[in-house]
């Protein structure tokens, strides 16, 4: 195993690192009081996990990678494996003395950084979507994204529930590989706990499912991610399907909400959902 330095050459996978937090102040008090966490860690081995290293109070952080030789992992021993090429990741800047979410001083699990910062950036070789181009997006684009007979409960949830922002990013890869990233940012954790409980529990009654898709079930490929405190839920269509197969995560870090979906003609790519889903999962953790 070999350490890549920080540099501007694209980036993979890696393993989280431990590195300094900021020094605590008091945190934002949730809006409503936290329910017990019921996490249930799904995502991707540690092959495919970005590293976390921060630096420096209100400058941000860059993530750097323990890159791991394809002949160390069986299977792996290829030219590719599938694994998209990402560019170099970095944490976003705090405000002055503000501490990061799961740290000391920070109970209500508060994403003080600007939430456009937070998206992953679109893979090397990837067209971008003009319409989720990394910024604010309004907050009818994530129920956009879901079968017209629920957007008006997710509507009316999200009026109701003191969203502050929503960001979305969106990209298409060579492979023919849809993906779209929103990230909706609430005033409590008690509040995008509510809406993950909402979703999941609404899939196996065929509700809350995104455009296309009749039945899910839980996608069984994805294993741990090594992200403490965050909830993955992850899930792809049944077959049949049609000429596209969606597959799709909800992390739930904090305050925030992510939802990471992917369509592609003839049948998603299980490699590049997991590595997807893991390196938001760590921008978030």
């Amino acid at each position: 195993m070999t350490e890549q330095t920080l540099t501007e050459e694209p980036v993979r996978t890696g393993e989280p690192v431990p590195a300094a937090e900021p020094a605590p102040v008091p945190a934002e008090a949730p809006g409503k009081p936290r329910k017990p966490r019921r996490p249930l860690f799904l995502g991707i081995a540690r092959w495919t996990a970005a590293v976390l290293v921060c630096g420096g109070v209100g400058t941000g952080a860059a993530l750097g990678i323990t890159a791991m030789e394809r002949t160390d992992v069986p299977g792996l021993a290829t030219a590719s494996d599938g694994r998209w090429e990402y560019p170099r990741l970095t944490l976003p800047a705090l405000p002055q003395g503000a501490p990061r979410p799961y740290t000391d001083g920070n109970d209500g699990e508060i994403h003080h950084a600007d939430l456009r910062k937070l998206l992953l950036p679109a893979p090397v070789g990837a067209t971008a979507d003009p319409k989720l181009n990394g910024g604010w997006a309004g907050a009818d684009s994530y129920p956009a994204l879901l079968k017209e007979s629920d957007r008006g409960a997710v509507k009316a949830y999200l009026a109701d529930s003191a969203l502050r922002h929503v960001a979305a990013r969106g990209w298409t890869t060579p492979d023919g590989t849809t993906t779209r990233i929103h990230l909706l940012r609430f005033s409590s954790v008690a509040f995008a706990e509510d809406l993950k409980d909402e979703v999941t529990r609404e899939v196996f009654q065929g509700d809350r499912l995104p455009v296309g898709v009749e039945s899910a079930k839980i996608d069984t490929s994805v294993q741990d991610i090594d992200v403490s405190d965050l909830s993955v839920y992850a899930y792809q269509e049944e077959k049949p399907y049609g000429a596209e197969q969606t597959r799709w995560a909800y992390i739930q870090a904090g305050d925030t909400l992510a939802v990471v979906t992917q369509t592609r003609k003839g049948g998603t790519l299980t490699v590049p959902f997991q590595q997807t889903v893991a390196l938001q999962a760590q921008l978030l953790g």
